[in-house]
């Protein structure tokens, strides 16, 4: 295992999927010695970490999101004031905004409002409007635990590659475990400025359904989404999920559908 300090997430993630690693654990282990693992929506890294591959391919369309993980393999030392306090966070809104504008949303700076941002902002969304900028409110939160020196997720990460793009440009070699957790089939969707509609989940499917590598997907149980990856030949089963955030705030339970195939 290569998180030998059992690091967590160090995001805040809306969906996030560390309730779902002892599941999976158990499917991976027959695989960790000599399989990559590849996550098309690496999301909050909860699977990554949780599972701790030797290898991985871990890939967002949200570009921001990857920009901070690439500071992190760096081993990041914070050094903006993070504070819980309203001004202070629709301050750094708007600077983090400035960068995006700019196009200067690669550097470290960026990496570090994201991570104050996330922290601090309502319920840990991660959500931008049409024209690419962040547009999260203040949380109001009575308490909240910072981090500043990322220094002890250097060694995890290290053999870790982070991508950005579409998930069909990922090159998927031999001996490669794929975990798909796409956004949810749910209203909000508006994950990236770009979203991710219907036609995606189903793009999304058809391309899981060629791989000739073991695939695991998992997604909001929804009847068209459990009859989608049935149609395509996979192994569909249901499960309890605990509550999650939503975009309203909303914690009630749904069912999580869980896809696999090639196994």
């Amino acid at each position: 295992m290569v998180n030998p300090e059992n690091l967590k997430p160090p995001l805040k993630w809306a969906g996030g999927k560390r309730w779902l690693v002892p599941i999976l654990t158990e499917i991976w282990h027959d695989y960790q010695d000599d399989y990559q693992l590849i996550e098309p929506f690496c999301g909050g890294l909860a699977i990554a970490l949780g599972l701790a591959p030797q290898k991985a391919i871990l890939n967002d369309v949200n570009p921001h999101l990857i920009n901070f993980y690439r500071w992190l393999k760096k081993g990041m030392t914070c050094r903006i004031e993070m504070k819980n306090e309203e001004d202070h966070y629709y301050q750094n809104r708007d600077r983090f905004n400035e960068l995006i504008c700019a196009k200067k949303w690669t550097n470290k700076e960026a990496a570090e409002l994201f991570y104050y941002l996330n922290r601090t902002g309502f319920n840990g969304l991660c959500r931008f409007n049409q024209k690419g900028g962040f547009n999260v409110p203040f949380g109001s939160y009575k308490k909240i635990n910072y981090r500043k020196d990322f220094t002890s997720y250097k060694s995890t990460l290290k053999n870790w590659q982070f991508t950005l793009g579409d998930f069909e440009k990922i090159k998927i070699s031999n001996k490669s475990f794929i975990y798909a957790d796409p956004p949810y089939d749910v209203e909000f969707r508006q994950y990236s400025s770009g979203g991710f509609s219907w036609e995606d989940q189903e793009r999304l499917a058809k391309w899981l359904a060629t791989q000739d590598q073991p695939v695991i997907a998992s997604n909001q149980a929804t009847e068209r989404i459990l009859d989608l990856y049935k149609s395509l030949g996979f192994e569909t089963q249901q499960l309890n999920a605990p509550r999650r955030i939503s975009c309203n705030g909303d914690r009630t339970p749904a069912m999580e559908m869980l896809a696999l195939k090639n196994f």
